[in-house]
């Protein structure tokens, strides 16, 4: 029996692909461009990833390449980390442009597909590009890729439990692990959305990897994302 009983529809987003400012903010970051390329920038490798799956899946791409240290398109408004401390002290007026120009139609458009693919009658798969770095606060992150969900989702665990099983098959030496680094019910774009459609209707996945294999070796990083793919790809044909 398949388990998706609706059309599938898959949308792709990445909202840390890049570290870009805007020239009329760029007097905030003076001298901190190394801030700017780190972790702390944006996600290194994520967009490329983002971009495998968007092609290989046939998706919409949704995208942002400005750096989350102007606004963090993957924090809710209010949260204490939507804006860092680069622009935290911003004038509210300030605060409110920026929330107009780049973080509420980025977010607005990737809602705006989903709601229109659930429309037409399928069910959205939404697969969030991320990467995070191999140490944080001195502590080493013990996993190569992981798979974020809410685990009360029972689509998003199952779709996770099998993409799991797949990817351990196909890379048996990697850390394959769900809600690791972090947790799928953490303040996100996927726990907004989820709020706003039914279970029935999406399944937000946040694909999280280790850019350890994007700074060592970029070959190897193309190599994984193929892996990455295929495995998703292949999970919309299993039968009982």
């Amino acid at each position: 029996m398949n388990h998706f009983n609706a059309t599938i529809s898959f949308v792709v987003s990445c909202e840390h692909g890049g570290n870009h400012i805007p020239s009329v903010y760029r007097h905030l970051f003076q001298g901190c461009e190394s801030v700017l390329k780190s972790h702390r920038g944006y996600d290194c490798g994520a967009l490329l990833m983002a971009k495998a799956l968007s092609k290989h899946l046939n998706a919409p791409l949704f995208s942002a390449t400005t750096s989350r240290l102007l606004v963090d398109l993957n924090r809710s408004i209010g949260h204490p980390q939507l804006f860092s401390e680069f622009t935290r002290n911003l004038p509210p007026a300030a605060k409110h442009e920026i929330l107009t120009m780049y973080y509420q139609p980025y977010r607005n458009r990737v809602e705006a597909a989903i709601a229109n693919a659930i429309q037409c009658g399928n069910q959205v798969i939404h697969l969030s590009s991320h990467s995070f770095t191999p140490q944080l606060d001195g502590v080493v992150r013990m996993a190569d890729i992981g798979l974020l969900y809410d685990p009360s989702k029972t689509m998003e665990k199952l779709l996770c439990w099998k993409w799991q099983q797949s990817l351990k098959e196909a890379l048996p030496q990697l850390a394959i692990r769900r809600n690791y680094p972090y947790t799928g019910t953490a303040d996100g774009f996927t726990r907004y959305l989820r709020r706003r459609f039914s279970m029935d209707q999406y399944a937000g996945i946040e694909l999280e990897i280790n850019q350890n294999y994007f700074c060592d070796n970029r070959a190897k990083w193309r190599k994984l994302c193929d892996v990455i793919v295929e495995t998703c790809a292949g999970l919309f044909y299993y039968k009982d």
